[in-house]
């Protein structure tokens, strides 16, 4: 095939099942001092992340988008080999990461004008966009054309929802990202806000008292979404998204998986797949964030 598929690290896919599916990262940078900056996974493993944020709650982590050389570095290859690129980028409501892209884009093309490299906001993030760049490869594995691929992708990046909830509101609001989550307060009274993300930007989606009613809410969110697109097993994808805790995160799929199965909406923990969230999301989040996304299917 004459192209491959490369993402930034947002897309909060397991490394080995990108090295598998041979998809090109361009990682994120993350830091707990705002002065030593390291590349997520690649020199800061994510549960290395999670650990040192819930040993010290106080300390708000930062994220740094992939420079312009990070991406020239993962392209140029790519493209003296003769290949052609599709590159999925976080929404650019939260990130320049699609900017970054872009300016490499213009720096490869100085040297090889007739490189094909087309640049996708993809509108969404973290495990969205991991299955969305999953959707991408489904199609480059079944063979279709690169225009096809692009079309596709345009086609379906606006099904995408992510509806999840937090421990608390301290890292929205840090992270300045409370602003766009107006009427929510009241962290001191344990208050777990509902948040959905759609077309690129986060909006609440209501309140709960506990972190058990807000789990139990979550389920309605997606409930209401796939009922709202007359939604299918067989035409859309669902994953689960969590952060630091693992036995929660497996807690929450059986659940879902028994929620959605009990409405007639058939469906198996295999076809269900949790990732972990990453730092470029969880900086924001905190280390407690557990939802879902969900997105038509490509083909």
């Amino acid at each position: 095939m004459d192209y491959k598929i490369v993402t930034d690290g947002s897309c909060d896919l397991p490394p080995e099942l990108c090295r598998e599916k041979q998809v090109d990262v361009v990682p994120f940078y993350v830091s707990f001092d705002s002065e030593t900056y390291q590349k997520e996974i690649v020199e800061i493993p994510i549960r290395d992340f999670y650990e040192q944020m819930v040993a010290d709650p106080t300390t708000f982590p930062k994220s740094s988008m992939p420079s312009v050389q990070d991406y020239v570095d993962v392209f140029e290859p790519i493209v003296r080999e003769g290949k052609s690129i599709i590159c999925i980028c976080i929404t650019t409501k939260f990130s320049g990461s699609y900017q970054s892209a872009m300016n490499a884009r213009e720096i490869i093309l100085e040297s090889v004008p007739d490189a094909r490299i087309t640049i996708l906001d993809s509108t969404i993030n973290t495990v969205l966009q991991g299955i969305f760049v999953l959707e991408a490869i489904k199609m480059y594995e079944a063979q279709l054309p690169y225009e096809i691929v692009i079309e596709k992708l345009e086609a379906i990046k606006s099904t995408g929802r992510i509806f999840f909830t937090v421990g608390n509101i301290d890292y929205l609001k840090h992270g300045g990202r409370i602003g766009k989550l107006a009427g929510i307060a009241g962290s001191m009274l344990g208050i777990r806000p509902l948040i959905t993300l759609k077309e690129g930007e986060i909006f609440p989606s209501g309140l709960a008292r506990s972190r058990k009613k807000s789990l139990e809410k979550v389920y309605e969110l997606l409930w209401q979404y796939l009922q709202e697109t007359h939604a299918k097993p067989e035409t859309y994808s669902i994953c689960v998204g969590y952060g630091y805790d693992i036995a929660e995160a497996e807690e929450f799929r059986k659940g879902a998986v028994n929620y959605l199965n009990t409405r007639g909406y058939a469906i198996s923990e295999t076809e269900l797949p949790k990732y972990q969230i990453g730092a470029t999301i969880s900086v924001h989040t905190g280390p407690y964030p557990l939802g879902f996304g969900v997105i038509r299917k490509g083909i």
